[in-house]
């Protein structure tokens, strides 16, 4: 199995243990506060970004569902929850996913529109290089095994090659895929966005990128490590978005210099 880069070995071992389970909302940083200021006190922007980047021509967004045992008592939606019961995709991830046990939390939940289809849009938002490490710490006398089995599946559906260790140093990417693939296999079309928050407030086990050129380092050492294809399977609808933890105009600037850069790779 290929190793993942050392920033990731170290991003783990620095972790506390409550960091490793659903994270809280910082106190004017982190991913989860500037997603939900967004959501909340800048929808239209982030609205007209998702629909630029998706192609799709509206989204509705999910409310979030309540969880009084949090500080906010508000809680994520997590595995597919939001899908009815008798879904075929609900059933086959019943079949898939070890029940009872950690399934993904996902930042938001959406619905796009493309003319008369629609789709679901699942969300995760980052704000630090350290967010974009997790290892799977399920234990090999419990689901284990079956999340191996779900990742390996979904990894060769996408023609990536076996010695790419889906389970360590970004599992949470690998099994956001999967799920993604699973919603499209069993006729819940899906897209996943992966948002990255620029000009966040660095601290104590936070390493935030200022520009997007930041990102990229840390973003291609996880593409390398995960082992897909340009053009793989999900390509046209897994999506990534930069969005500034500021203002509008650093949007704009933020889109020039990134679509910029595109077009000087694609030349």
């Amino acid at each position: 199995m290929l190793a993942a880069p050392a920033v990731c070995g170290a991003a783990l071992a620095n972790l506390a243990p409550a960091d490793k389970s659903m994270g809280m909302i910082g106190d004017g940083y982190g991913s989860e506060c500037h997603l939900l200021r967004y959501l909340g006190r800048h929808r239209a922007l982030l609205n007209q970004r998702v629909l630029e980047v998706t192609g799709a021509t509206a989204i509705e967004w999910l409310d979030y569902p309540f969880d009084q045992r949090r500080t906010w008592q508000d809680g994520e939606w997590k595995g597919l929850d939001f899908v009815s019961d008798d879904a075929p995709a609900k059933v086959a991830w019943r079949r898939t996913w070890p029940q009872g046990r950690n399934a993904p939390n996902w930042d938001a939940i959406g619905r796009l529109r493309f003319g008369p289809g629609e789709a679901w849009l699942l969300v995760e938002a980052k704000a630090n290089i350290e967010e974009l490490c997790s290892s799977c710490k399920a234990s090999a006398h419990g689901g284990r095994p079956m999340v191996e089995a779900f990742l390996a599946r979904t990894r060769e559906r996408l023609g990536v090659a076996a010695d790419h260790d889906w389970l360590s140093g970004y599992y949470q990417f690998c099994n956001r895929l999967a799920v993604l693939d699973l919603l499209n296999e069993h006729g819940a079309p899906a897209h996943l966005l992966n948002i990255y928050f620029v000009g966040d407030r660095s601290g104590p086990g936070r390493s935030c990128p200022q520009d997007v050129a930041a990102w990229k380092p840390a973003l291609s050492a996880m593409e390398e490590h995960v082992g897909l294809a340009r053009e793989h399977r999900l390509a046209g609808r897994a999506h990534k978005l930069f969005l500034p933890a500021c203002d509008e105009g650093d949007v704009q600037a933020i889109t020039k210099k990134d679509t910029a850069g595109r077009a000087a790779a694609a030349a």
